[in-house]
């Protein structure tokens, strides 16, 4: 998801869609430890959408965004 798209949802939305992706990076992690993670690009994929959702989160806390 692109910032915009998180700029257009609400704060507690977000929250939860960094909830969920931060699992999903669990799951891959584990996945990549015991062998099974077939696109282990997915792993830099979510941890970018995280990071860009907890930015979006840190500028409206600032009142930036």
């Amino acid at each position: 998801m692109k910032a915009n798209e998180y700029r257009n949802l609400t704060t507690a939305e977000i929250e939860q869609n960094v909830t969920s992706l931060k699992e999903e990076l669990f799951n891959l992690r584990f996945q990549l430890a015991t062998g099974q993670l077939e696109t282990t690009s997915r792993i830099k994929q979510v941890r970018k959408d995280i990071a860009r959702a907890k930015t979006v989160l840190r500028q409206r806390e600032l009142g930036i965004g």
